[in-house]
């Protein structure tokens, strides 16, 4: 059985809570089709979330690699098509606050998601859910955390595809903010659909 590393975020910001912390957490252990989730929390952090992503993937030696972010304000799944070298952003939960710094010195500009995008889209389509791939995973933690997976997938030569793909907020969430979403059973399905389509 093939395993799938799947990451979400704690909470950060304003935002009191993160739906993807809860999907990470609930599909620890799940079957869905031939694929084993292994779910994992990261931090919002700039100087850790990275080191601990690769540290799970050295550890887990998954077959695919999705980790999952917040994206308040977004009315569709977005799986991101692409990281670039850059943190940028309001300060993490940390305290730190980077401005325009590289994420890796050596590193390319930017690497481009290895899931199967366009698959991924069809497939939520086919089930009447929303989704679209989005071309920015902008500069905040999110983006840290895909740029990191896909360099060390590239510099370590492995077959694992690996990407990031964005929610919105859940019902949760938007009873405490004015936001468009969606139900958390809706977000979690979304994923499980996504994980099977690999």
């Amino acid at each position: 059985m093939k395993k799938v590393l799947l990451t979400g975020f704690s909470a950060f910001l304003d935002n009191p809570i993160n739906p993807t912390e809860e999907i990470a957490e609930k599909l620890d252990g799940e079957k869905i089709r031939d694929h084993e989730v292994v779910g994992r929390k990261l931090p919002v952090a700039f100087m850790q979330a990275g080191k601990q992503l690769i540290s799970y993937i050295e550890e887990i030696e998954p077959d695919a690699i999705i980790s999952l972010g917040l994206a308040a304000g977004r009315t569709a799944i977005t799986p991101e098509r692409i990281a670039i070298n850059c943190n940028d952003g309001p300060k993490d939960n940390s305290g730190y606050q980077p401005n325009g710094e590289v994420i890796v010195d050596d590193g390319a500009d930017g690497y481009f998601s290895t899931l199967p995008l366009q698959e991924i889209i069809a497939t939520l389509h086919a089930e009447k859910l929303p989704a679209k791939v989005s071309n920015t995973a902008g500069t905040y933690v999110c983006n840290n955390v895909m740029y990191h997976a896909l360099h060390f997938v590239k510099k370590q030569n492995l077959p694992t595809p690996a990407g990031f793909i964005h929610l919105p907020a859940s019902h949760e969430l938007a009873l405490k903010k004015e936001l468009p979403s969606w139900s958390q059973f809706d977000l979690m399905n979304a994923v499980k659909i996504i994980i099977a389509s690999l």
